[in-house]
């Protein structure tokens, strides 16, 4: 019985190890997620069993390296916003829920169903948000009042409509 011994030269060798290089540089490196350490995942295939059959699949790993809020350097005094920006937030938030008019007529588009409605003066509306602050950050919006109105639409019935306003552009009647 003869055992086969497979002999490469160094010319196939050569071509091959490029071969492999050239598509190892293709390949994307995808991180796969681990609790303290980033890694290169080299896994393109993995092999998965389900109850009868076996089949391969992509698989993607994610690594992400991770830290400790006390390695970070993170100091809570400093992201602490100044007190004025504080006071006009508090001001701002205060006014969420009350009953507001609009000074001056305004016209409004993009209502369903409706070409364009006019707001005027006698129109009552609730507001709803402020968006001046969002996820825990300070943001300068045009209309940073989001109010809430209802008027009635001859052959339609009560139609709810959102409009963002300026400051300027209401006056509170009722908290």
């Amino acid at each position: 019985m003869t055992t086969g011994v497979a002999v490469m030269s160094s010319a196939t060798a050569a071509s091959t190890a490029t071969a492999t290089a050239a598509a190892t540089a293709r390949i994307p490196l995808f991180l796969s997620r681990n609790n303290s350490s980033a890694t290169v995942c080299s896994t393109l295939r993995c092999r998965t069993i389900t109850r009868t059959r076996t089949r391969e699949r992509l698989a993607i790993c994610c690594e992400v390296a991770l830290k400790s809020d006390s390695s970070t350097g993170f100091d809570s005094s400093s992201s602490s916003s100044p007190p004025e920006e504080d006071e006009e937030l508090k001001k701002n938030l205060e006014k969420v829920g009350c009953k507001v008019k609009v000074k001056s007529p305004l016209k409004v588009y993009h209502v369903p169903k409706l070409p364009e409605v006019e707001l005027t003066p006698d129109m009552v509306g609730v507001i709803k948000q402020y968006v001046g602050f969002w996820k825990g950050k300070y943001i300068s919006p045009n209309y940073p009042f989001k109010v809430e109105y209802r008027i009635d639409v001859p052959d339609r019935g009560s139609v709810k409509l959102v409009v963002h306003l300026k400051e300027e552009e209401f006056e509170i009647i009722a908290e």
